[in-house]
């Protein structure tokens, strides 16, 4: 006659260890991959509103252009003004350095 075990067998045991991590091996690589690209997404996402901000601020108050840096969880923003056209139009760039955790960025906004 058939005892009954109240158990696991090493053979299930096993197979579910071994799925476990076949879907880790598949899994890890990817979140890592998203981690990288959400923080530069958030970086340019950064960059490009303190360019909207610079411009919309000289629109409005019309003030002495200068060129600056903003620093923001650890990553410094240069914020240049450069002339473009010799009828003295101005356009504004914002510019992140290359770092050893993300690359370098640069976006740029005429003044219209």
């Amino acid at each position: 006659m058939l005892r009954s075990n109240k158990g696991y067998f090493l053979l299930e045991l096993l197979l579910s260890l071994s799925t476990m991590l076949m879907i880790c091996l598949f899994l890890l690589p990817l979140l890592m991959e998203l981690r990288d690209q959400t923080s530069k997404l958030e970086i340019e996402r950064t960059a490009q509103r303190f360019m909207y901000q610079e411009l919309k601020a000289k629109i409005i108050d019309s003030r002495t252009i200068s060129n600056y840096a903003v620093i923001q969880n650890n990553i410094e923003y240069k914020i240049i003004w450069v002339n473009t056209s010799p009828a003295g139009q101005k356009e504004v760039c914002v510019k992140v350095e290359k770092n050893s955790f993300h690359t370098e960025a640069n976006f740029c906004g005429v003044l219209e």
